[in-house]
C-alpha cells in the first residue's frame, strides 16, 4: 500500500523549515509536521519527539491509530492554527476530544467540550456522557447529566442507556444517584422559596400595619390625621394589596369580646402581628403601632421558652424585608428605608 500524504502545516501563514516529523494514522496516510510546534503545544508529544532513537538521522514518526485520518489531520491542524471549524467538530468532535485528553492539549479540549455540549441529544447523551467521564471532561459530564435528568424517560429506551443498563452497572448507579439528588435539590428550593414567599408575606404586612397607624388608610388610621385628607384615603389603597384585609382584622380586634378571654382566632392572629412586630422594630420610642411598647417591656421582664424561635422569625422576616428592597428602584428604595419620626409616644387610632 502506498502511503498517502496529507501537509496540513499549509493552512498557517508562517514560513516554517522542512517537516521533521511524520504522524502515521491508521489507515496508512502520512502528515508531515514539525517537532517544535507539536513539542511546543503537547508534553505528550513532547516525550515522544524526545524518546532515544536507533540511529540518530532516521525521522521521527509518531503513530496516531484508533480514530479516522481526517480526525488526526484536524487535530493536527488546531495545534498549528489553533482553530477548529464547525464542520470539524460535527463530523470529528469525539476523536478530538479523545485525541485532546491523551495527548494533552486543554485549548482543544475546552474548544471540544464545548462543541459537544451544544450538539448533544437524547440519542447520544449516554455515548458522551461515557467519553466524558474517560477523557475527564467534567464540564461536558455536568450537562450530560443534567439532560439525562430532564430527559430520562426517553433516554430509557435509546441503544445507549440499555447497554448501559446491561454492561456497567456503576455507571447507570449514578446515574440514578444524580437524578435523586437533584430531584431532592428541587424539593427542597422549592420548599426554601415557600418559606421565603411566607416571610416576605409577614415582611409586607409588618410595613402595612406601620402604614395603617402612622398615615391612615381607608378605614383605620390615627385621630391626629387632617380629615380633610380621610375623603381622600376612601379610594382603594395602592401601597399594600393586604391593607384592606388588615384593617378589617384591626376593626375587628378593638370590636371583638372574645378578644380578652383569647378565643377568638382572628384576634389571635392579630396578638400574633403586634408581637411580631414588637421583635422586628427598632424604633421603639417612637413607634406608632399600638402595645409595641408594653410588649417589649413584657418580653424584657419574662423570658418565654418560645422567644428563642420568635427571635428567629423576626429575623428572617427582617431579612425578607431587605431581600425585598434591594429589587425595588433605587429612589422607591430610599423612600422605603426612610423613617419618619413624629412626636413620641403612642398614639389612639380612630375606625372610620
Amino acid at each position: 500500500m502506498v502511503a498517502h500524504t496529507i501537509a496540513v502545516h499549509n493552512h498557517t501563514d508562517r514560513i516554517l523549515p522542512e517537516p521533521d516529523v511524520f504522524i502515521h494514522t491508521s489507515a496508512g496516510t502520512r502528515i508531515p509536521a514539525h517537532s517544535t510546534i507539536l513539542a511546543s503545544v503537547s508534553p505528550v508529544l513532547e516525550t515522544v519527539i524526545d524518546r532515544p532513537r536507533k540511529h540518530r538521522s532516521s525521522e521521527i514518526i509518531i503513530q496516531i491509530h484508533g480514530v479516522p485520518c481526517q480526525a488526526v489531520a484536524a487535530f493536527v491542524t488546531f495545534v498549528y492554527t489553533s482553530r477548529c471549524t464547525e464542520e470539524q467538530m460535527d463530523k470529528y468532535g469525539v476523536h478530538l476530544l479523545a485525541l485532546s485528553h491523551v495527548y494533552n492539549v486543554p485549548q482543544l479540549k475546552q474548544r471540544c467540550t464545548k462543541g459537544l455540549a451544544q450538539r448533544l441529544t437524547v440519542e447520544n447523551v449516554v455515548d458522551l456522557l461515557q467519553l466524558a467521564r474517560l477523557c475527564d471532561a467534567p464540564d461536558l459530564e455536568v450537562r450530560c447529566m443534567r439532560l439525562l435528568t430532564r430527559h430520562f424517560k426517553a433516554v430509557e429506551d435509546t441503544e445507549g442507556w440499555k447497554f448501559v443498563s446491561n454492561n456497567d452497572p456503576w455507571l447507570e448507579l449514578d446515574i440514578l444517584r444524580f437524578i435523586d439528588e437533584q430531584e431532592m435539590r428541587k424539593k427542597k428550593c422549592q420548599k426554601h422559596r415557600e418559606e421565603q414567599r411566607v416571610y416576605f408575606e409577614l415582611s409586607e404586612a409588618m410595613d402595612c400595619l406601620e402604614h395603617i397607624c402612622t398615615e391612615g388608610c381607608t378605614e383605620v388610621g390615627p385621630c391626629h390625621v387632617d380629615s380633610t385628607t380621610r375623603k381622600e384615603r376612601r379610594k382603594p389603597c395602592s401601597k399594600f394589596d393586604t391593607c384592606h384585609g388588615l384593617q378589617q382584622l384591626i376593626r375587628h380586634f378593638a370590636t371583638c369580646e372574645k378578644r380578652m378571654n383569647r378565643g377568638c382566632l382572628r384576634c389571635k392572629r392579630m396578638w400574633q402581628l403586634f408581637r411580631l412586630h414588637a421583635y422586628v422594630c427598632h424604633q421603639t420610642d417612637s413607634c406608632k403601632v399600638p402595645l409595641c411598647r408594653q410588649i417589649q417591656l413584657k418580653m424584657q421582664q419574662e423570658k418565654r421558652k418560645d422567644d428563642s424561635r420568635w427571635k428567629l422569625l423576626a429575623k428572617k422576616v427582617a431579612s425578607a424585608r431587605v431581600i425585598s428592597s434591594l429589587s425595588l428602584p433605587k429612589r422607591k428604595r430610599d423612600e422605603e428605608i426612610k423613617v419618619t419620626v413624629d412626636n413620641n409616644g403612642f398614639t389612639t387610632f380612630e375606625l372610620h
